[in-house]
């Protein structure tokens, strides 16, 4: 029986992933589909930067994720936040050269969007009044 360690969850505005980590290869699935096929070179990278930090058990173990919400950068910091978690949690060392590298990884970033308000084109802008 293999052993899966999760779920481990990252938030990022309304983006909300969950981590499953099953020993295997070093694959890496989002929405039961391979990172490949998930976005550009920016958006991969934001999502492999954590795993740079422990290589051997990121070659030895398959990372499922699923996402719901949100859009593709909030998709790719809530899953680079969920990953990060998973490492932290194995080993201190990790955790803390993650802390060193970005905060932000571990901690997370509380800021959502501000809701728009009635009569305004924005959350903060008023339509613009003419008197003459």
């Amino acid at each position: 029986m293999t052993k899966i360690m999760g779920p481990f969850v990252g938030r990022r505005k309304t983006a909300i992933a969950q981590l499953y980590i099953r020993p295997g290869k070093g694959n890496i699935y989002i929405n039961d589909q391979p990172l490949e096929c998930f976005g550009n070179d920016i958006i991969r990278s934001k999502i492999l930067t954590p795993l740079y930090f422990d290589e051997k058990f990121w070659k030895s173990h398959d990372f499922y994720v699923k996402v719901s919400g949100g859009g593709v950068m909030a998709i790719a910091d809530a899953v680079s936040f969920a990953i990060s978690k998973a490492l932290a949690s194995r080993s201190e060392t990790v955790a803390q050269m993650i802390k060193e590298y970005n905060r932000v990884l571990l901690a997370g970033d509380p800021r959502q969007t501000e809701p728009k308000k009635p009569n305004r084109y924005s959350a903060r802008r008023f339509k613009q009044k003419s008197y003459r």
